[in-house]
């Protein structure tokens, strides 16, 4: 990517190595990069989030509050109506 831009960059006034074309791109990268770990950290937890109705299925069969096939019914309605 750095060396795509590095003939763009000669056309800045005042460029060096160290100069005010790099001072352009710094912010660019620290954005993309929170952005990147929040778009992450919201898709983790909404995958793993238990306040979803196969969430709170799969809570209630594994304490045991149902058995095998009412969780099999259950899922197959839920899977049903989502689609």
């Amino acid at each position: 990517m750095t060396a795509a831009l590095l003939p763009i960059l000669d056309y800045m006034p005042g460029h060096v190595w160290g100069g005010p074309g790099w001072f352009v791109l710094i912010p660019f990268f620290w954005i993309l990069l929170i952005g990147f770990f929040i778009f992450a950290g919201r898709r983790y937890r909404w995958r793993h989030s238990s306040t979803s109705a196969e969430g709170v299925l799969r809570e209630r069969y594994a304490r045991g509050e149902i058995d095998d096939t009412e969780y099999r019914q259950r899922l197959e309605v839920l899977r049903t109506k989502l689609k």
